[in-house]
């Protein structure tokens, strides 16, 4: 009778009962007791590929008949060999009882057969064949499912609709037990084993996360759970960044400013839709895109190599990332101190960042790297995040480091770096990030209200005095003991006095503390009247603007500076390019207007 040895992946991959059913397999099957050690362990790991492997020796063991025979051999393994099984050595295990039984070694690992052969063992290799049916979760999803989750006793439920407009509907009026889940968790188990295009991405004694080709899907086991729980999440929409009808100056700074961007929002807003949409305009633009993710779940292009952070190292990613040169380095997502530390170190070594972030706010993206690093890092490691609310941008904030007196403090000596955080499209201030005491804080800035009557009539008083030391001046009060006073610029140096000892004689006699600061005019429209020589394009303002820098405004937009002549005369050339644009401009009756 011919004998066969089969080792743990061929037990795995059920290989013996699909050849016994084709009847392509018959006689003595052998299987060592090192291969039953590494089963038991991985299902007291709770791992799925453990369960699959002792179901298929116990469906061995129903079909066993005169034509087939089954037999275990071998001592059992040391903790230590099980321990180093993925070095190979459960697998040298088998191939010596496949030498002293003189048995066919069956197997579904190639690493297995090739080492065999070079031992010159009898060796039948079975590559995996991927399934053509679809998993039996996926009739759980119409065209609008976003997520399904499937629990214990529980009904399948599902998440229909968009990101950030979706509802939570009940798929199935039957519920789901500990049974059919468990099918259902081996089945998937069992083909993303078997799929090229899919990976177990991390398989602990209580969970499971896989990517089958565009589902990700977690599986999660007591006693981590209360009872089992499959939550498939499959994206619905893949869209273009010109999609998302991108303000122009935004697009700009993705362009070419953003070098530390964070893309952040809640649980299911579309963050990782939007940095897929990112990363296909960079590989578009030219430019070398690489992704690190767990579990690799972005829809991308092929040219966009898609890395995965469970299958290796924070250093060895560090060196492959920083050896390979890409352009792009897209994070999805940011979870734990390690992935921040990585980001945070790819970033300082001038990496071009995207890092995709759990936050309920664009500020609270800020704050979860506060704890992680030093205060006067995160501008080098930050310049951008942008908030995606409901599958669209909510807002774009910028950071800046400066050293000035916080928002709502006074006294010049409490002037300390701070981290300015700016709403991008607005310029408006609205966070600043500084030490007080042993704390980092943020603090919102209050933006200036209307003064009080008070104040405006302090203010006035403090114009009507200041004036005897200046020819004008605009005042605001911002405390009981403070004001600012705008000055024009050429003033300053005469007003504060040498050592500041005449502003300070001027604080006393007022009796309030004055931050003096250049005043800075409106501009102010001025008249003028146009006419035309053989070569030149003029323009006649008054006479009193001789010598002046005069701004020309085109339909509101800046065209350039000119200086007025004695005789009040500005001349363009007509061939020049300035001088077409103008001359182009009065002949179309577009608004033109001269500035001081």
């Amino acid at each position: 009778m011919k004998k066969y040895l089969i080792d743990t992946s061929a037990i795995i991959e059920k290989v013996p009962s699909k050849l016994i059913k084709e009847k392509k397999l018959s006689g003595e099957i052998i299987i060592t007791n090192a291969s039953m050690s590494e089963l038991e362990n991985q299902a007291n790991r709770r791992q799925e590929i453990g369960f699959i492997g002792l179901e298929e020796i116990q469906n061995l063991q129903k079909i066993k008949s005169k034509t087939i025979q089954l037999r275990f051999v071998g001592e059992r393994p040391t903790p230590n060999q099980i321990k180093f099984a993925k070095a190979g050595e459960i697998d040298a295990i088998i191939r010596e009882h496949a030498v002293k039984e003189e048995a066919t070694l069956i197997t579904a690992d190639r690493v297995q057969a090739e080492s065999a052969k070079a031992f010159n063992l009898n060796v039948i290799f079975i590559e995996p064949k991927p399934f053509k049916e679809k998993l039996k979760i996926e009739k759980f999803f119409d065209t609008k499912t976003m997520s399904v989750h499937l629990k214990e006793n529980c009904h399948p439920m599902a998440k229909k609709g968009s990101p950030g407009n979706w509802n939570l509907t009940t798929i199935s009026k039957k519920k789901l037990n500990y049974k059919i889940l468990r099918e259902y968790a081996k089945e998937i188990v069992e083909k993303a084993n078997i799929d090229s295009k899919s990976f177990v991405e991390i398989s602990r004694s209580g969970s499971t996360i896989i990517q089958y080709r565009n589902y990700r899907i977690v599986i999660v086991r007591p006693p981590v759970s209360d009872g089992i729980e499959i939550t498939a999440v499959r994206p619905i929409k893949k869209l273009d960044l010109n999609q998302y009808k991108i303000p122009e100056e935004i697009l700009e700074r993705i362009k070419t400013k953003a070098r530390g961007m964070i893309i952040s929002g809640e649980t299911g807003s579309g963050k990782s839709t939007f940095a897929q949409a990112l990363g296909e305009f960079y590989s578009k633009d030219k430019k070398i895109v690489k992704t690190v993710e767990s579990p690799r779940d972005l829809q991308l292009s092929p040219e966009i190599t898609q890395y995965s952070k469970s299958f290796t190292s924070s250093e060895e990613m560090h060196d492959i990332l920083f050896l390979s040169r890409p352009d792009n380095i897209i994070f999805d997502e940011i979870r734990d101190t390690p992935d921040f530390k990585l980001y945070t170190d790819l970033r300082l070594a001038g990496s071009n960042c995207i890092g995709v972030l759990h936050s309920a706010s664009a500020i609270d993206a800020i704050q979860r790297f506060i704890p992680r690093m030093e205060t006067g890092m995160i501008p080098s490691v930050l310049d951008t995040i942008i908030f995606i609310d409901s599958g669209n941008i909510g807002n774009v904030l910028t950071l800046k480091m400066t050293v000035k007196v916080p928002s709502g403090m006074i006294e010049a000596d409490l002037a300390r770096p701070v981290i300015e955080v700016t709403d991008f499209e607005t310029k408006k201030l609205e966070y600043e990030i500084y030490s007080y005491g042993e704390e980092t804080v943020i603090v919102p800035v209050e933006q200036q209200t209307k003064s009080k009557p008070s104040n405006a009539l302090a203010e006035k008083h403090l114009e009507n005095e200041m004036l005897n030391y200046v020819s004008e001046i605009k005042a605001e009060i911002i405390s009981p003991t403070k004001a600012i006073v705008y000055i024009p610029e050429n003033e300053i140096s005469r007003i504060i006095g040498t050592g500041g000892k005449r502003i300070e004689s001027i604080e006393k006699k007022i009796g309030i503390k004055l931050d003096v600061r250049p005043l800075v005019r409106e501009k102010e429209t001025i008249h003028y009247n146009t006419s035309e020589s053989k070569k030149h394009l003029i323009f006649q303002v008054d006479k009193n603007y001789n010598k002046t820098s005069i701004g020309l405004y085109l339909e509101d937009k800046f065209i350039c500076y000119a200086i007025a002549g004695i005789k009040g005369e500005i001349r363009f050339n007509k061939k020049s390019e300035l001088g077409r644009i103008l001359l182009d401009g009065l002949n179309t009756n577009k608004k033109l207007e001269l500035k001081v």
